[in-house]
């Protein structure tokens, strides 16, 4: 499978992206896992939305969001999603990385807070995330926060 990678601020996405997007993220978080909450909460608007297509169809995708605004003290990552049609075809850790680069290019090298599922700890570790604190339930599903630290180099 060949994945098209891009990101696009709130005002790029035309209405089918973003129709897709909510609707694989409805399916994905509230049907699939169970999760009731209001994923319209406002963050859209000030976030890169990075997208993993295959032959056009949203396989991959998350939401970058700079330090502020989920976190005080930390960008993030999250609304991390692989599509039910590609899951298998390892686009976690390609989704991830892209994803890093464009929070990078577009708010700097800086840290990244994320809010990860439990199960998943041992993947992010791999990409340089560290556990802190205690897992705690969101939405009926044991996570944990993690950070990975950027280490600037000096002038």
């Amino acid at each position: 499978m060949s994945v098209a990678w891009n990101a696009y601020t709130f005002d790029q996405l035309d209405v089918h992206l973003l129709y897709e997007i909510l609707a694989v993220r409805q399916e994905v978080f509230v049907v699939e896992q169970t999760c009731y909450y209001l994923d319209a909460d406002g963050k859209d608007q000030a976030a890169l939305h990075v997208v993993g297509t295959i032959d056009g169809r949203l396989a991959a995708y998350t939401r970058v969001l700079d330090r502020g605004v989920s976190y005080a003290d930390y960008a993030s990552i999250g609304r991390v999603l692989t599509a039910s049609f590609a899951r298998g075809a390892g686009l976690g850790r390609p989704l991830m990385e892209y994803s890093r680069e464009v929070l990078y290019h577009a708010f700097g090298p800086q840290s990244i807070k994320i809010s990860a599922q439990a199960h998943l700890q041992k993947f992010y570790a791999s990409l340089g995330y560290v556990g802190v604190g205690d897992i705690y339930d969101e939405d009926g599903i044991p996570h944990r926060a993690m950070i990975r630290t950027v280490e600037l180099t000096p002038n």
